[in-house]
């Protein structure tokens, strides 16, 4: 099953193949446990059919991922490609600073660890 067929699908007909799949999987495991399954491969394949369905689902409720046919009508409007830019400045600047945070928090982790010298305190 590819990924481009299930895009163009609704998200009802997604939530009926996602319990089909599920039933399937669990069928063929229940199969192969009892050596009546001749191809044990479909289980793994069934298994990522059904992990792409539920990566859709969530995609939609996300609302990252719409059906093929509204894609087009998405089309960045001209003021948010000019903010692009400045956005990514700021994300910059986050990346900055959590690495100075994280770093500030290594070498205070360093220093806890280090062992006590002759006559002085140990921190606990």
């Amino acid at each position: 099953m590819k990924a481009s067929d299930l895009r163009e699908k609704s998200v009802e007909d997604l939530r009926e193949l996602q319990a089909s799949l599920a039933h399937e999987t669990f069928q063929y495991r229940l199969k192969n446990f009892t050596n009546r399954l001749d191809d044990t491969s479909v289980i793994g394949k069934t298994r990522r059919d059904l992990a792409r369905v539920i990566t859709l689902l969530h995609a939609r409720n996300l609302g990252g991922v719409a059906p093929a046919a509204s894609v087009a009508a998405a089309a960045p409007e001209p003021d948010q490609a000019a903010a692009a830019p400045a956005a990514k400045a700021a994300k910059a600047a986050k990346v900055t600073s959590a690495a100075k945070v994280t770093s500030a928090a290594k070498a205070t982790a360093a220093d806890k660890k280090k062992p006590a010298k002759k006559g002085e305190a140990t921190q606990s």
